[in-house]
């Protein structure tokens, strides 16, 4: 396993397990933090992993605290600490005391190559980066490349990993996960925002809490919620150069919020304030007081999968009280 960014390869940032873990670690050791980065876990220690990394039944001995990067999925039945990727999310919003969690900012793309200087003006080349499942449909058409076609503009969709670090060529970002007005996607992070700032280019977003939580300014990106506005956004950054200049610069502004030595610093008072802490409280706890701990997690854990089979069930009852109306209406009973 490489010991330093400078001899990583690209595509080991390409899963969440390496973007968060491996990258961290990194970071901190290069800074002079006191970590390792092992491939067992340690009997006793601050554990921080992704959330695939922890077998769903594993729970803390007596010397171990798990910090869990949640990621997209679900919480961990039984780590003391989460770290999740959006303000918006469930855990952090609803503030449930049982499930300690915090918000850190996704780390910058590492090699990231920012858009070639010497294009100047030109606004010719839009691109989409990340996997094409997650691009709303209405943009996977081929119509929607005819229509970028007739405004001059190249649509190009950036599916393979090997090329998400490259923006030298790129005019423009566009990202829709889904049209829709309110698809807060609350579990996702505002990476392709980042990635934008950093790389200088203006970018068109779908409506995405975690992208809403980081705007304080109408340059930040444009929000789109249908195609046509889509259409009307590139139109917009086609016929304003003065827009485009404003809204790159503004970038380079907003991209120092998550410079790695401003996100180094926030693990540094992450460990130091919050993890070493919760560690020491763990392990001079009565084993009675960890036992509790651990069995109200259980409690909660079977009280939420019991309130969605009843929400299934009723779902269900709905469906065929629906069906059954609809056949009586049918038969003019």
């Amino acid at each position: 396993m490489p010991e330093s960014l400078d001899t990583c390869p690209p595509e080991f940032f390409r899963l969440g397990m390496y973007s968060w873990t491996l990258q961290t670690y990194l970071r901190l050791k290069a800074d002079g933090f006191p970590c390792e980065l092992t491939g067992s876990c340690p009997t006793e220690g601050i554990i921080f992993a992704g959330r695939s990394a922890f077998p769903e039944t594993m729970q803390p001995g007596t010397r171990q605290l798990m910090v869990v990067h949640q990621g997209d999925k679900t919480r961990h039945p039984y780590a003391q600490l989460h770290i999740v990727q959006n303000l918006q999310d469930e855990i952090l919003v609803r503030a449930l005391p049982l499930w300690e969690s915090y918000y850190m900012r996704h780390w910058p793309q590492p090699g990231l190559i920012p858009r070639n200087p010497a294009r100047g003006d030109r606004f010719e080349n839009i691109a989409y980066f990340g996997r094409e499942e997650n691009l709303a449909p209405e943009l996977r058409e081929s119509s929607w490349q005819d229509q970028l076609n007739s405004l001059g503009l190249r649509w190009h969709i950036r599916s393979n990993p090997n090329s998400w670090q490259d923006y030298s060529e790129v005019d423009a970002i566009l990202a829709v996960r889904k049209f829709a007005r309110q698809t807060d996607y609350d579990w996702k992070p505002a990476t392709k925002l980042y990635q934008a700032w950093h790389a200088g280019v203006p970018a068109i977003l779908g409506q995405e809490s975690a992208y809403r939580s980081e705007r304080k300014s109408q340059l930040d990106y444009l929000e789109v919620t249908t195609p046509e506005e889509a259409i009307l956004a590139l139109k917009r950054l086609q016929k304003d150069r003065e827009l485009r200049r404003a809204m790159i610069e503004n970038g380079r502004v907003c991209a120092q919020e998550t410079q790695p030595e401003k996100l180094v610093a926030q693990w540094r008072t992450f460990l130091a304030d919050v993890a070493v802490p919760a560690y020491d409280r763990w392990c001079t706890s009565s084993n009675l007081t960890r036992k509790i701990f651990l069995m109200r997690r259980d409690l909660a854990i079977k009280t939420k999968g019991m309130r969605k089979g009843l929400q299934r069930a009723r779902n269900s009852v709905g469906i065929r009280t629906r069906i059954r109306s609809a056949l009586a209406k049918a038969r003019g009973v």
